[in-house]
C-alpha cells in the first residue's frame, strides 16, 4: 500500500470533499521553491503552501536553529515563566512592526491571533466601563476559521453551518477603486453611533476573497475615522506581513497606524506552527489593575514555544539579510513584467498586483471555491509542475522569496497555458510547456 492509499484510509483533509478528491500527492521532501513527490516528480510551489514558506523548503539555517533550539529547551509553560528565545524574538519584532506597537502576546496560528485581538478589542472596552461591543469588517473578508474569525469574515457556504452561532458583525464594501466614497460613508455611518469597539480589516489585499485590492490612500481614510470615533483598529497582516506586499508589513505603506497587529504565515518563515498579536500601549495598559477580573483570560498550551520561536528569529534573519530584500523586489518587477504581456491577451478580465502578490482573473467562470474552472486550472497548473490554487477564476502567485527566475518563468508558462485553455486556443492535458510561448 503506497502513501497516498494509506493516506486515504486514515486522514481527513482540509477544505477537502473527501467522497470525490483526488488521492494527495505524497511530498517526500523540500528544498528551495520546489516539492518533491514520492514519485520523483518536482512541483515548484508558487503558492508558498498556503502562503507560508517565505525561505524555501528545508531551509539549512533555519533547521540548524531549530536543532539548537530542541537540544536545549523544547518547551515550558508560558504562564509565570519566560525563556530566551520568546524574549528576543518580541524585542525585534517591535523593531519593525509599525510605529506603535508595544506588546507581544503569542498564539497558536492565524485565525487564535485574530481571535486573540477580538478578545483584546471588546475587554479593553469593558475594562474601560464603556462596553463596546460591535465589531466592523469588510464584506468580502477572511479571518480564520475559529468562531470569532468566521463571525468577523464573510458570511458564505463556508460559514453557513455556524450563522446561527456567530456574533453579528457590521460589514462595509471593500473600497476598491472608484468604490471608495461609498465605503467611506458607510464607516461614517456607523462610526457616528458611538457604539463600536473595533475595525478589523485585510491591508491593501483580500486574500481569500481573490486577491482583491485597494489603495493606502483609502484605508488611511477609514483608519482616521475610526481614531476620530474612538474606535480600535485591528490589522489583520496574517497574509501581508514579512515581506509580501514589498515592505515587511502593508501597514508600513499607511500614515496611520493600527492599535494591534495579527501575524501568523510568514512568522516563522513556514516551519513551525506559531500566532501573534501586538497590541499598543494603550489596549495593553487597559489590562493593568489591582482587580483581577481584568486580566485577558487567553492563553494556548504551546504559547511562545521555543522551538517555534527559534524558527521564528531564525526567519527574521534571513528575512532582513539585503539578499532577500534584493529577492522581493526581484520577484516584483518580474511580476510587473508579466502583468503587462499578460493583461492585454483575450479572456483576462484584471491583473492586481502588490509587491510578490500577482493575481490574475480569467472572465470566463467566477470566484467561487465550488467551480468547475478551478478544479480545471488547478489540475492543469500540477500537470505541468507548478502548485497553483485557484479561488475560481482567480489564479494567485504568491512564492517563497527564493524562487529563481528560471522557476518563476515556469510559473508565468503555466499561466499562459490557463489563459489559452480558457480561451479555447489549446487543447487540455496540454504537456508541452515550450509550446505556451508559440
Amino acid at each position: 500500500m503506497n502513501l497516498a492509499q494509506r493516506d486515504q484510509n486514515t486522514i481527513w483533509h482540509p477544505y477537502t470533499q473527501m467522497k470525490t478528491a483526488a488521492p494527495p500527492i505524497p511530498i517526500i521532501r523540500g528544498e528551495g521553491a520546489l516539492l518533491i513527490a514520492e514519485d520523483g516528480k518536482t512541483y515548484v510551489d508558487a503558492v508558498a503552501s498556503w502562503w507560508v514558506n517565505l525561505h524555501g523548503h528545508a531551509h539549512p539555517y533555519i533547521a540548524q536553529k531549530v536543532t539548537e533550539q530542541l537540544q536545549t529547551l523544547e518547551h515550558v509553560i508560558f504562564a509565570g515563566f519566560t525563556h530566551p528565545a520568546a524574549v528576543t524574538f518580541a524585542e525585534r519584532l517591535l523593531q519593525i512592526l509599525p510605529d506603535g506597537q508595544r506588546r507581544i502576546f503569542y498564539s497558536d496560528n492565524g485565525s487564535t491571533a485574530v481571535e486573540v485581538a477580538l478578545k483584546m478589542a471588546i475587554q479593553y472596552w469593558n475594562n474601560l466601563g464603556e462596553p463596546r461591543k460591535k465589531i466592523i469588517a469588510f464584506r468580502d473578508s477572511y479571518h480564520g476559521d475559529t468562531f470569532g474569525a468566521m463571525a468577523v469574515s464573510a458570511r458564505s457556504a463556508f460559514t453557513a453551518p455556524f450563522w446561527s452561532y456567530l456574533f453579528e458583525v457590521a460589514f462595509i464594501d471593500v473600497p476598491i477603486l472608484g468604490r471608495e466614497e461609498e465605503t467611506v460613508q458607510q464607516l461614517e455611518t456607523l462610526a457616528s453611533a458611538g457604539d463600536i469597539a473595533a475595525f478589523i480589516y485585510e491591508p491593501l489585499v483580500l486574500g481569500t476573497a481573490g486577491m482583491v485590492m485597494y489603495t493606502p490612500d483609502v484605508l488611511d481614510r477609514l483608519l482616521a475615522i475610526c481614531q476620530q470615533h474612538h474606535i480600535l483598529t485591528i490589522a489583520d497582516e496574517v497574509m501581508t506581513g514579512f515581506g509580501r506586499t514589498g515592505r515587511s508589513f502593508a501597514s508600513d505603506y499607511l500614515q496611520r497606524k493600527p492599535d494591534m497587529v495579527c501575524m501568523s504565515k510568514g512568522l516563522t518563515g513556514g516551519t513551525m506552527a506559531l500566532g501573534a498579536t501586538s497590541a499598543s500601549e494603550k489596549v495593553y495598559n487597559a489590562f493593568l489593575h489591582d482587580d483581577k477580573s481584568k486580566t485577558l483570560f487567553h492563553g494556548h498550551s504551546y504559547t511562545a514555544n521555543p522551538v517555534a520561536c527559534a524558527a521564528g528569529l531564525a526567519s527574521l534573519d534571513l528575512l532582513l539579510q539585503p539578499q532577500t530584500q534584493e529577492s522581493i523586489n526581484r520577484i516584483a518587477e518580474s511580476h510587473t513584467a508579466f502583468a503587462a504581456s499578460i493583461k492585454v491577451l483575450p479572456g483576462v478580465q484584471e491583473v492586481r498586483q502588490q509587491g510578490t502578490i500577482l493575481a490574475i482573473e480569467f472572465e470566463d467562470g467566477g470566484t467561487s471555491y465550488f467551480s468547475d474552472l478551478r478544479d480545471t486550472l488547478y489540475s492543469f497548473g500540477l500537470d505541468n509542475g507548478v502548485l497553483l490554487r485557484p479561488l475560481g477564476n482567480i489564479i494567485y502567485i504568491i512564492p517563497p522569496y527564493c524562487i529563481t527566475d528560471a522557476q518563476l518563468e515556469q510559473v508565468y508558462q503555466v499561466i499562459q497555458g490557463m489563459q489559452q485553455l480558457v480561451t479555447g486556443q489549446n487543447q487540455y492535458p496540454c504537456p508541452n510547456l515550450t509550446m505556451l510561448h508559440d
